[in-house]
Formats: structure tokens, sequence, C-alpha cells
């Protein structure tokens, strides 16, 4: 993998400036991610903190408040537009999303997150600074969650939007009171006022819909229903025109508002029937109103429309942008960006340890000690602000080519992918294959050096090995013995999206903007794995695809709690007698639950094709008192796999079988080459036998090579968008490249 000198310079402090001319140009500075796209950002950019997620302007525009909601430091910044430099920061305690400045631009109110408050800021000679807050509900645990923000002043009245207790509150400035409150009826994102006032738009992120809410009135008059996962809102200067982003359906709604519905919706997706995974998750107009932009967050792109007929819009072409696009503003003649994952991931050879409490690691550089705030993966991620110009049709030509050039997707690899004849992975989706029973082992949390670091076959640091071979001889023998895979990466960042990237091939804007909330220890809760309707892939996971395509199912533990299945598709379709997420219950226990349930449905001859598999001791409970300790975990969960590897090796099924081993995520380890590069592994009748494989593969290249078998993982992009068969193995995964 490249190293990512540019991620570097970013890091620490400097501003890139990337007004390429040629495309060659824009590609010489191409960065590729660990999930098998690349980057060519283009205009300068400047340092952002963790997980920039919206932009405001100022009524001059020439200020750009910018709010900083990740997992570590999360923090308010200020921009000089025209200058194109950061004036100021201040630290935020707790934050999401909500960011609006006053009608003199003298004020910036932000939200506070989970404390259930709102954060007035003075803006004085460039300088950002508390001037008071407004407090809606006490702190977290209480669920309100303060979201959206839109501010009227000469009514002296605050909107604000929510996301747990799914309300609008209407607040009066002066004496910092609520008003009223209004069901949403969803997870409100933001809200935004006509240009008279007199309404009040919010995106209900998990209803569907755009509210209307009547602010002479004071009551929500009704609704607008629009795509699946609406965020962001842009209005035209005459209110007639309002732009929805839908994060889950690649697309924008056009809304007229004197007849309140919509006349028109804008495909932003890279291909016109592409499946969903682009997440639409920002719009903003130009300053003529003849053209709008809109960021896409998992194409790491703008797509540009012409707009200038509303109803008869045309696309203009993408603009490349750096990782995870979140918001789009235009200042004058600038486009402003914010790059929620900034421009690389890293490796973090100072990563997490369950041997190691505490915020610092000592280690020695220099013949010194010196000490490092723990590398862990959620806040290795640093935004980045692009300032470009407008671009000319020219340029729009360039870009976007740039931007194809960048995804490994296309709608012709959706069904055929390269490969060899005969091989028992088929080059066609629903081509017959010999394989007939896949068994899909879930694990938790491991990188790669920290278990096979210390296999001289691969690309390994010894020095960062944890749980090597004299802990977890069986994952080594089955590396050695069938394949090793020394260059995988998962797709999720911890548990929270790295189930659903793992059964699913896609984690929504819901849950890449929360987690990071939760795992800061900022309040919020775990949504993935199906808590949450909203937080779910829109069609589906893996055995969504199996129900549609008549292909039989089971799940162990996964997406099964306490013993009920978090999503309806699984409802009699998991095992009663498999333990679920318990770390007091061994992996060797759980073994010999499935074995049993294996041999009775073997000899009931009704053996499910897809076997989902929870084993997740290797998660470790640290250093506990009184629990086991994070070696006898992990050696729990080691013997359990060689248990199910060597029991399945001697059943009737063997020859016809495929398993796929695999974490959820990497989140707890270090790693030299990449804080997602992590441990896979593959066993069965047709895997080739003593092989290592160098080849780039992440998660979804796991879900496109059993869609190839016979599992179509049809209902998001993210899983079809990988390409390239290794021709060397016997069974092959289907690489990332």
């Amino acid at each position: 993998m490249r190293i990512l000198i540019l991620g570097e310079i970013i890091l620490i402090g400097f501003a890139i400036n990337l007004q390429a001319q040629t495309l060659n140009e824009i590609e010489s500075q191409r960065v590729s991610l660990p999930n098998g796209w690349k980057l060519t950002p283009v205009g300068k950019m400047l340092p952002l903190g963790d997980l920039p997620l919206n932009i405001a302007l100022s009524p001059s525009k020439k200020l750009a408040a910018i709010t900083n909601n990740g997992q570590s430091d999360q923090t308010i910044q200020l921009v000089d537009i025209e200058r194109e430099v950061i004036l100021d920061s201040i630290t935020i305690g707790k934050s999401w999303l909500g960011l609006t400045f006053s009608g003199d631009g003298k004020y910036l109110y932000a939200s506070g997150g989970n404390d259930n408050i709102i954060i007035r800021y003075a803006i004085w000679n460039n300088h950002i600074s508390i001037y008071d807050t407004i407090r809606i509900g006490k702190p977290w645990p209480v669920k309100i969650s303060v979201a959206g923000l839109a501010l009227d002043d000469a009514k002296n009245r605050l909107y604000v939007v929510t996301k747990e207790n799914n309300s609008l509150y209407v607040i009066d400035i002066q004496s910092k009171k609520v008003v009223s409150q209004h069901p949403l009826g969803g997870e409100g994102y933001t809200c935004l006022l006509s240009p008279d006032h007199k309404l009040l738009y919010i995106s209900c992120w998990g209803g569907d819909k755009i509210v209307l809410f009547d602010t002479n009135q004071q009551k929500i008059t009704g609704s607008i229903p629009v795509g699946d996962n609406p965020n962001d809102l842009c209005l035209t200067r005459n209110g007639q025109y309002l732009f929805v982003a839908n994060a889950n359906d690649n697309n924008v709604s056009v809304i007229d508002t004197r007849q309140m519905k919509v006349i028109e919706t804008l495909n932003s997706a890279l291909y016109p029937d592409a499946l969903a995974g682009s997440t639409t998750n920002g719009v903003a107009l130009s300053n003529d109103e003849k053209s709008l932009y809109i960021a896409n967050a998992d194409n790491n792109c703008l797509a540009v429309f012409d707009i200038s007929t509303p109803g008869s819009s045309k696309s203009k072409g993408f603009i490349p942008t750096a990782w995870y696009p979140t918001c789009v503003r235009i200042a004058k003649n600038k486009i402003l960006v914010s790059n929620g994952k900034g421009l690389t991931s890293r490796a973090n050879p100072y990563g997490p340890n369950p041997n190691r409490k505490g915020e610092e690691v000592v280690y020695q550089e220099g013949g010194k000690e010196q000490k490092i705030k723990v590398q862990y993966i959620g806040g290795l991620f640093k935004g980045t602000l692009s300032i470009l110009n407008i671009p000319d049709d020219k340029q729009m030509a360039l870009y976007s080519q740039a931007v194809y050039n960048n995804t490994p997707y296309n709608k012709n690899k959706e069904l055929i992918s390269e490969g060899v004849e005969g091989n028992p992975i088929p080059q066609k989706v629903g081509d017959a294959s010999p394989i007939k029973h896949i068994f899909y082992i879930i694990k938790e949390n491991r990188t790669y050096d920290q278990v096979l670091g210390d296999m001289t076959e691969g690309n390994g640091d010894r020095n960062l090995v944890l749980f090597g071979e004299n802990i977890t001889p069986n994952q080594h023998a089955i590396a050695r013995e069938f394949v090793l895979l020394d260059n995988f990466y998962v797709n999720g960042e911890v548990s929270a999206d790295g189930h659903n990237w793992t059964m699913g091939a896609y984690a929504t804007d819901f849950l890449e903007k929360t987690w990071p909330t939760s795992y800061g220890g900022r309040g919020g809760s775990y949504y993935g794995e199906g808590k949450r309707e909203i937080a779910n892939n829109k069609n589906g996971f893996l055995w969504d695809n199996c129900q549609r395509l008549g292909v039989s199912y089971r799940s162990y533990a996964e997406f099964v709690d306490g013993n009920k299945p978090s999503i309806p598709v699984l409802k009699n379709h998991f095992c009663k007698s498999f333990t679920g997420w318990d770390l007091s219950v061994r992996d060797t226990v759980r073994f010999h639950q499935w074995k049993h349930d294996f041999d009775s449905l073997l000899a009931a001859d009704a053996l499910p094709q897809l076997n989902t598999i929870r084993f997740g001791n290797d998660h470790t409970e640290g250093l506990n008192l009184r629990k086991p300790t994070p070696f006898a975990h992990v050696a729990d969960n080691d013997l359990a796999v060689g248990m199910f590897v060597d029991y399945l090796s001697h059943s009737s099924v063997w020859n016809s079988s495929l398993i796929i081993i695999v974490e959820d995520d990497a989140q707890n380890g270090s790693d030299h080459v990449d804080a997602h590069r992590s441990t896979a592994y593959l066993a069965g009748g047709y895997v080739k036998n003593g092989f290592v494989d160098h080849t780039a593969y992440t998660t979804t290249s796991l879900l496109r090579t059993m869609e190839l078998i016979r599992l179509r993982i049809n209902g998001n992009r993210k899983a079809s968008s990988l390409i390239l068969q290794k021709k060397t193995w016997l069974v092959t995964l289907n690489s990332t490249k």
C-alpha cells in the first residue's frame, strides 16, 4: 500500500494547494485508501478536526464556521474564506451537526449534542469565544440530542431539531426558555427557514419526509414524502424550490414549495441505476442558482447539476474530493467541502492493547523515553476543508474523468468479474458453483500484526505481536495450511459500523455520523447490528438477499440479541440454543452448541446454504478483575475456531463447503501498515493449500466472493464494487484493487 504522504502533511497543519489543470496533474497526487478506492482531491485543503459534519457561512459570506464531531477532540473552527486560512479554533465538550450564525454575524449557535444544550459563541475580531448556553433538558442519559438549528433573529426564535426524542423545540432566545415542543415522527437531522420565515422545513432523517412547521401558527401543518434518510437542505432565494439530499437513495428530491410536492429527483450516483451506497448528504446552490452541488460521501466526490430549469435538470459531471465529504457550501465563487475522513487512513503502531490501560503509551526513541496518545482508530482520521473555484466546463470534464478513475465500481462489474474458467468461484453472478455451503465466522476487533505478525511468510511486525502462535496456534495453522492473507482490510472502524459492513457491505450515514459520539464517551447508544431501524441498510443484509433468492440461511448469534433476532429476516432462522454476546461464556462452549445443531440439521438433510456464526471472545475483557486474561480469552476463541474447522473437515459436506473467518473490525490493536488491516482466513475442500496472497482485499471482498458463488449481495452498491480475482487460487477472493 502506498505511503500516504499527503495525509501526513495535512496532519501537521500545513495547507495543500491541489489546483491542478490537467488530468495527469490531478492523478499525480492520487492516494489509495484501504477500502480499494482512490482519492484525487482538487482545490486548496486546510486541516480540520475529527469528523467535520457541517459548515455554516456568515451573512457576509466572509467567514465559515465548521463543527468537528468525531470520537476524539471536538472543536468549532473559524475560517477566513477570502484568505483561505483558519482563524481560530475552540474546544467543545459535546457537539453534533447544528451550526448557524446570527443575522448580524456577531454570534454563532452550535449544537451541544447529548449535553442537550445549544452553545452561543461570540465572534469578535476573528476569534470565537463562549457567550452563553441554552438548555433544553438534562444531559445524557436523558435522550434528546440536539441536531440541526435554524435562527429567526426578528422573532427571537431558535428552532432546534433532535435525533433521540425526535422533536422540534422552539426556543425564545431572550429568556432562553423552551416555548414549545413538537414530535416529528422520526429522527430529526436539520431545519431551514423559508425566506419570509413563515415556514420551517425539517428533514426527518428517520421518517423519509420533510416536515412543515408554520412559525406563525406554531404548529406542524403537514409533511412531504422524499427519499430514504433525508438530511441536508437548501432553498432558492425566492423560496420556491427546496432541495433535499437522500442518503440511502443516491439522490436529491426537488420540491416545488408552491405545490408542496416533489417535481423531480436528481440521481447523484456515478451510474444511472447504481445500487444504493453513494451516501448523498450535502447540497448547495451556486450564486446564480443555476447549478446544484451535491456531496456524495461514499463516492468521495461532488455531483453537479444544471438546475436552471427545475423539473428538467441535467447532470454536469463530478468533482473529486477527499475522503467522505459530509457538507458542501458555496461562498461567492468558491466551493467549500468538509471531508469527514480527510486524506488517509494511517498505521497505528501505538494502538490499543488489552494489556494496557490509560490514554498514553510509553515507547523508546533515540534512547529516550517518549509518550504518545494511544493511536485509536476512531480518532486517527483528521478531516480537511477543500476550497476550490467554480470549475468551467473543461475542468468539469477532467474532474469527472478523475472521479471515475478513482472508483473500483462500474455497472458491468456488478454481475461479472475477471477470473479463470473452471474456478469454483464463477465469473458471473448466478452461475453454478460446486460450493454448496458457506460458513461465515465473525470474530472481534483484532489487527493483522497483533495475531499473525510473527508469520515470516507475510508482511508482519513481530514487535506488535500480542496473540502470536503460542496463543493462536489454530489460526496460524489455518493461514499456513490454506492461504495467508497479509493485505486484508476491514471496511468498518468499530463494531457499531463493522458488523453492518460485515453482513451488508455498507454503513449508513446515520451509523457513520453517530458512532463516534458514543465511542467518544459523549452519550448515545450502540445502534449497529439491527438495534435501530434508521441505522439498517435500506435493502437489508446478507440474509435478506438469501431470502429474496431462495437461499437457505441460519444465524448463530449474529444480529441476535438476548435470544431474539434484531431484524425480521432472522425470525425462525437462528439457533436458539447458541449463546449470544456474553464474554462469560467460552467460545469453545459455543462450538459444542453449534456442533449439536449442525449434526441435527445434517441428519435431517436440512443444513442451510449460508451459516453465520459469531465467535467473539477474542474481544477480551482487558485486565478486569476476576475475568479471564486477554490471553485466555483469545486462546479460547482460537481453540473454538480450530475445533470448528477440524469438525467440519471430517463431515460429509467438507468438500462442498467454504469457511470464511473475519474480524468485524480492527479497533483494538496495533498494525504497522494500517489501522484497518486485519486477519481473514479461508478453509474448505476447494481452497488452495500453502499459498501466500499479498493482494489487497477488504470485508466487502468476502461478500463479493459469496455473491459470485451463489449469494447475490445486490441490495447495495458497496458489495458489488469489487472487481478482480486472483487467478492463482482454486478458491479466490474478489479483489478491491
